[in-house]
């Protein structure tokens, strides 16, 4: 079997990206959305009410308090988030909205955070998933726990290298048994004890008053509080929409909304009705099980029939797969943002590549071995997770909705509804930072320093390439600078209408019309004067995650593409050559260069081709990472089918 052969059963074989039908087969419609994106909340119900209300204490009649809480804050946050996304319809993730309304120091800040937290996101889906799963085998196992969590992972990324919509729609079947086994739970303990649920509330206020008159008010506050932030993990996943908005279906906005509402609804009632059960039963604390193990037994034990165990035994199996299923947020959401980063060059360019799948497969590695890393760190330890968890996505929703306040106070003279709109993100910007600063004062010592290391370190990173990138803009612009204004040399000898197929031919690779393939131009008829008598421009448009936004930007692409090969044409007659030109528009470019130089090496056999490279004085791994090397990629492809190739090197002051 070829490499290839194993390659198209793994990840599945190409999609043509000029198929006009191909964004709507690859978006997501609000229901699938809300399979890959609410997953990452909707597990969260799994461990993030559990912390909370174990944070109580033993004081399980707060727990009415919490729910609520719980609830306000996912509405609020939720209905903010709703508005970014009427405001920026083509993305409106943390890093865009930070970085476009606040500044772009903000927006790295923003998105180093949402970084880590994606990786956290997998990493501490993918160790749930497996604990949940060994809590039904024997002790002897527990030591397969770390290996199974990489296995878990790398199967992940094989998903997701088939595509997003591919991999969501494998794993929608373990979605919907969640959904309908915590909605049988949910609904059989309402409808057995919704007198004695009614009770319970009722009775949290006098006991409040006797907890206040013994303890004082902030001390219960204290309590409270510190419970609320250890569920904080409960609130992840919901600024995932706005991220995602470019993988939805038109029209995004409203698909966009109807996804958020969905995650909002469904988090709120499956996390508030599981700690108000967790009181109602007064669940304690039971070696080898989890909290909602406990409850869940407890709600069908009155039904005296066998299906009750089947059916708890079903729902912790469906939780065990789900949080595998919330890795998706991490694997659709934290390849986005860094490529989005990657536009903005504060990370390598190649995170904005496109793969024949359409898939931003560096991105998707990156998240992968990123969360492997963590796992391997902690020893695949969810309470260590925990604690690294979900403090990076509360720096993130602070920046949000800070920016967006910013935002309705500069257009209050243009929007009727600027004033409720400020007030609900004001409100979130209120509620989100001071979770953040609680959370920051709470975990810090346990671990939480951990995270804001790991997240400085990103954004150190980050500014080192963006200068790196600058530098070396500036000198790029001084050699367009130079070259682009050269005059049109006189007394040339007239061009020739026709050469013959066996003249010598010079083929030039480039990439736009700019210094860099100006210099080469100038430098072959330095190095080989009056030796070609055609020369011939390639170049081919890069179909990356900037250009793949819909059939008009992949045209616009190409008609670019074919203005900067007519521009190399007319330079090369102005001075005196005879030009021709060959273009094409691909998500791998480097597989389309040799493509195109195969045809024109078989309709003129003499040519050589020339292509160009950075060279830095200072030539590390660092420069390496951060620009291609598809020009010696290209010149071994085709030095291995004999085909002549010379590397111009364009040095780099």
């Amino acid at each position: 079997m070829k490499l290839s052969d194993i390659k198209h059963f793994l990840v599945g074989k190409a999609k043509n990206p000029f198929d006009p039908g191909i964004f709507r087969r690859i978006s997501l419609v609000a229901l699938l959305a809300w399979v890959g994106l609410g997953a990452d909340g909707l597990s969260s119900s799994c461990y993030g009410p559990e912390q909370a209300y174990l944070g109580l204490n033993g004081s399980g009649f707060l727990v009415v308090y919490l729910a609520i809480a719980v609830a306000l804050t996912i509405a609020i946050i939720s209905l903010s988030y709703s508005q970014i996304i009427e405001e920026f319809p083509l993305g409106g993730g943390g890093y865009t909205v930070a970085t476009k309304l606040i500044s772009p120091s903000a927006g790295v800040v923003a998105g180093s955070a949402l970084i880590v937290d994606y990786v956290l996101t997998i990493a501490i889906s993918v160790a749930s998933g497996v604990d949940a799963i060994f809590s039904f085998l024997s002790p002897q196992f527990q030591s397969y726990k770390v290996i199974s969590c990489i296995l878990g992972v790398s199967i992940l990324i094989i998903l997701n290298l088939r595509g997003v919509k591919e991999s969501i729609t494998i794993l929608l079947p373990i979605f919907a048994i969640f959904v309908i086994t915590h909605i049988i739970m949910i609904g059989s303990a309402l409808f057995q004890h919704s007198a004695a649920l009614t009770a319970f509330v009722l009775d949290s206020v006098p006991q409040t008053r006797t907890m206040v008159q013994s303890t004082g008010i902030w001390a219960m506050l204290f309590i409270l509080l510190k419970a609320y932030t250890h569920g904080a993990g409960t609130f992840t996943g919901i600024e995932a929409v706005s991220n995602a908005l470019p993988t939805l279906s038109e029209p995004r906005v409203q698909t966009g909304k109807k996804t958020m509402l969905y995650m909002a609804v469904s988090l709120a009632l499956v996390s508030g009705f599981i700690l108000l059960f967790y009181g109602l039963f007064q669940v304690v604390v039971s070696e080898g099980k989890t909290l909602n193990a406990t409850l869940f037994e407890r709600i069908v034990q009155t039904w005296n029939t066998p299906f009750g165990q089947w059916l708890v035994i079903l729902t912790l199996f469906s939780e065990a797969a789900l949080l595998f299923v919330a890795a998706q947020a991490g694997f659709i959401d934290g390849p986005r943002v860094m490529s989005n980063m990657a536009l903005d060059q504060w990370m390598p360019r190649r995170f904005t590549h496109l793969n024949e799948r359409l898939t931003i497969s560096n991105g998707i590695l990156f998240m992968g071995l990123g969360s492997i890393a963590i796992v391997l760190l902690t020893k695949g330890s969810v309470a260590f997770l925990v604690v690294l968890y979900s403090i990076n996505v509360f720096i993130t929703f602070s920046l949000s909705q800070l920016g967006m306040c910013r935002y309705w106070l500069q257009v209050r003279g243009q929007n009727n509804k600027w004033f409720s709109k400020f007030m609900i993100n004001s409100t979130g910007f209120l509620l989100t930072t001071s979770v953040l600063l609680v959370l920051i004062a709470f975990k810090f010592s346990e671990g939480g320093w951990l995270t804001l290391l790991i997240t400085g370190g990103v954004i150190a990173v980050a500014v080192i390439i963006k200068q790196h990138y600058l530098s070396t803009k500036r000198a790029l612009k001084r050699l367009d600078d130079i070259l682009t204004n050269i005059p049109r040399l006189e007394n040339l000898q007239p061009i020739p209408e026709k050469v013959l197929p066996e003249e010598s031919t010079a083929v030039l690779l480039v990439s736009g019309y700019n210094g860099f393939g100006i210099h080469m131009f100038f430098s072959v008829e330095k190095l080989f004067p009056k030796i070609f008598k055609r020369i011939v421009f390639v170049s081919v448009g890069e179909l990356d995650i900037g250009r793949f936004k819909g059939v008009s930007e992949v045209e616009n692409l190409r008609a670019n593409t074919e203005s900067d090969m007519k521009k190399y044409v007319q330079m090369a007659n102005d001075f005196g050559f005879y030009a021709e030109y060959r273009y094409d528009v691909s998500v791998d470019t480097i597989e389309m260069l040799v493509t195109l130089s195969n045809q024109i090496h078989k309709e003129y056999p003499r040519s050589v081709f020339f292509s160009s490279k950075l060279v830095f004085k200072d030539e590390n791994i660092f420069t390496q990472i951060l620009h291609n090397e598809t020009a010696l990629r290209i010149q071994r492809r085709l030095a291995l089918e004999n085909k002549q190739t010379v590397v111009m090197p364009i040095r780099v002051y």
